[in-house]
């Protein structure tokens, strides 16, 4: 499809207006987060405490209305679905003639990073915890095209935000899923078999010592270490692997990092690469499958670790804390088909993931490039 009128060009005071409609203190009262958008205050996590005789100052809000928050100069303006009141450090507006306006096409042009940077230029030394104006936004100009140009990009963005919510609630089902599996097919605490056990496996699991079953020692690089564009991956004490030009280990291994999120992060790699001084390596596996004892991992580790700390948290890992930990094993052939259940399911998610990336940056190259 084609269009070819020109944009409109015009400053936003002279298609927007002020709502401030106040006296409706028996609605619910809403919040404007920039992560969930417009909700119900009451859903949020977070006990919020307030006056409920200065409700009657709160403004009324109403599907369709636009409101500018606090932080709207970070991540532009919100919409509402819901009709309650809301604070009146909020400014709410909408349009003076809603004829020719396609709501959702203004929906999307407010998120846009163009339209953020526009705000900053009109709030210049703007702090937070201080709103835009409506008036200072009125000086914003906006560029809009025809009726049926509004229609056909808020129509193929509404269709990608759909699939995006479809592969984002499948990660999540996944990952729940995945969750759920760990807790059964590994026995609970002072238990010695799980709930769920494969076909022709009856025997109890067998307790032994990390130590005895694996190698655990740790590399001898620093995080600075690392170059642009290595030729080997580089394991530091974080999710992101770096690169490097030499490799200190080629083996199959668990890798841990001893330091910041602890029993959060785990690698697991067969081949090449370097390690740095605090991330340690689990390898040379005997009568343990390594893919099992890596969702075992994944499963025991933080618990197990926070338990060796009186306060409740481990500023870093040492070496007895993986050589003495006691861990539950069944035979190999059992081990093996766990390892690679989860393998599998793991390999799902990320397809899912990556999907899901990809998604996203089809959405920010159509905001940056159906938009004037």
């Amino acid at each position: 499809m084609i269009f070819l009128r020109y944009w409109e060009h015009v400053k936003s005071k002279y298609l927007f207006e002020n709502i401030s409609l106040k006296g409706f203190q028996d609605l619910p009262v809403l919040s404007v987060t920039q992560d969930k958008g417009v909700v119900y205050r009451d859903n949020l996590d977070i006990d919020i405490k307030y006056d409920l005789l200065t409700l009657k100052n709160y403004k009324l809000v109403q599907p369709g209305d636009f409101i500018i928050s606090l932080r709207s100069f970070q991540g532009g303006f919100e919409t509402s679905y819901l009709t309650g009141i809301t604070s009146p450090a909020y400014t709410i507006f909408n349009f003076i003639d809603n004829q020719d306006k396609d709501h959702a096409f203004w929906q999307y042009l407010f998120k846009r990073i163009d339209f953020i940077n526009s705000l900053k230029r009109v709030t210049f030394g703007i702090r937070d915890g201080k709103a835009i104006s409506f008036s200072q936004f009125g000086d914003v100009k906006v560029e809009y095209p025809s009726f049926d140009e509004q229609k056909h990009i808020a129509t193929v963005l509404t269709k990608l935000d759909n699939t995006l919510q479809l592969h984002e609630r499948k990660c999540e089902e996944l990952t729940l899923i995945k969750k759920s599996l760990l807790q059964k097919l590994f026995p609970k605490e002072d238990k010695i078999k799980p709930e769920i056990r494969y076909k022709n496996f009856s025997d109890a699991w067998e307790q032994r010592k990390l130590g005895e079953v694996a190698e655990i020692k740790t590399g001898s690089r620093n995080h600075q270490d690392s170059v642009d564009n290595g030729k080997y991956p580089f394991f530091v004490r974080s999710e992101k692997v770096e690169r490097l030009n030499e490799y200190d280990f080629d083996t199959k291994a668990i890798l841990v990092p001893g330091d910041g999120r602890i029993g959060e992060i785990f690698h697991y790699y067969d081949g090449k690469f370097a390690l740095h001084q605090r991330v340690y390596k689990v390898d040379n596996f005997k009568e343990v499958n390594p893919l099992y004892l890596l969702n075992l991992f994944k499963y025991k580790f933080k618990k197990h670790a926070l338990r060796l700390n009186a306060q409740g948290t481990v500023p870093s890992l040492r070496l007895p804390m993986f050589t003495n930990w006691n861990i539950l094993i069944p035979n190999l052939n059992e081990q093996q088909k766990i390892g690679l259940f989860f393998q599998q399911l793991d390999s799902l998610i990320a397809l899912h993931q990556r999907k899901l990336e990809k998604l996203k940056q089809l959405k920010k190259f159509l905001l940056q490039n159906m938009f004037i």
